[in-house]
């Protein structure tokens, strides 16, 4: 069965409650050997605060480093990297920014090295990246930088809804300015590899437009749809993708269209998750497309508000290690 590092996100948010929540959960043990990396002593104290238990071995980086090909079961992998009784809930700080960037970059390592067959990653903060000098927003550019790939894009699939990302973490006044065919074609090309693995068959894909009505003709925007998003959706029409677009965003998730549609591809952050978090909250799967390994991770944040008292539903959390699960066979099956 594939293994799967998995991070456990800011300690000070619901990362560690999903942590403990995973190692039990019958659907993923099923399918794969998952290898939390994390402090164990934070986890200890969210399992006594939260009700839950620690059912697994804990073993050390430096023993996992050294033993890594013999680990067929789960274990917590213990970064003992942060003093677990200074660890306040709810609460952000550089200590826990710093422990969590520390769990991913441990993970990818091992990705690298072979050690693990794919990465699920619990919420980190981005605010506390920063307090801790982190200089990326999030993993989706950690994991870019630290694998060297230009060729990348964040996509979040459901049953009922799947959006990939032309820009990701920019602000609004900001998008325009990085759109290019070239990245928008990318996009669309890596989407539809992507769904040809989960779903089996040739996808059909929807490619939204930047403005409202699709610009109007011009009358709205700077003409981006048809300087960039036309000339992409023709270029992967042309090698075969089965693509439509630019759609106005406004009618491009009517419920008719979600029928037909495999993938949206949206030209900026809240136009695809907006209503990808309202119709698949709980259910939802990041996916960082055009990566050397499997990386997936839950669709929602650390959650700060409800941290430790175990509420938090972990059900994205395990959809997001059952396709990792997945595509990992996948890749190791080819």
């Amino acid at each position: 069965m594939p293994r799967l590092a998995v991070t456990m996100g800011d300690p000070a948010g619901v990362g560690p409650e999903l942590c403990l929540r995973l190692l039990v959960e019958a659907r993923v043990l099923a399918v794969s050997v998952p290898l939390v990396f994390a402090d164990a002593a934070v986890l200890e104290r969210v399992a006594a605060a939260s009700g839950l238990a620690i059912s697994c071995d804990v073993i050390s980086m430096e023993d996992f480093s050294a033993s890594t090909s013999s680990i067929d079961r789960p274990c917590v992998i213990d970064a003992r990297s942060i003093d677990a009784s200074r660890v306040e809930p709810g609460t952000v700080s550089a200590e826990c920014g710093g422990a969590a960037f520390g769990y991913v970059d441990a993970a990818i390592r091992a990705a690298l090295a072979g050690e693990v067959d794919g990465i699920v990653t619990a919420p980190i903060h981005k605010e506390a990246f920063r307090l801790a000098g982190v200089s990326q927003p999030g993993h989706t550019e950690i994991l870019a930088q630290r694998t060297g790939v230009r060729r990348y894009c964040m996509m979040l699939t459901s049953d009922r809804i799947t959006a990939s990302l032309v820009t990701t973490h920019v602000g609004l006044r900001d998008v325009a300015d990085q759109l290019s065919v070239d990245r928008i074609f990318e996009v669309i090309e890596l989407t539809a590899e992507a769904m040809r693995r989960i779903r089996g068959r040739e996808p059909r894909l929807a490619v939204c437009a930047l403005n409202p009505h699709a610009g109007e003709g011009g009358l709205f925007g700077r003409r981006e749809e048809e300087r960039f998003i036309m000339p992409a959706v023709a270029a992967a029409r042309a090698v075969g993708i089965d693509v439509e677009g630019p759609l106005p965003p406004d009618t491009a998730f009517l419920p008719e269209r979600l029928e037909r549609t495999d993938a949206h591809v949206c030209m900026y952050h809240d136009q695809g998750l907006a209503p990808l978090k309202m119709l698949s909250f709980d259910t939802a799967v990041n996916v960082t497309l055009g990566l050397p390994m499997v990386r997936t991770s839950p669709d929602h944040g650390t959650a700060m508000d409800i941290a430790w008292r175990g509420e938090a539903s972990a059900e994205s959390m395990v959809r997001a290690a059952l396709l990792a699960a997945r595509l990992a066979r996948g890749k190791n099956d080819r």
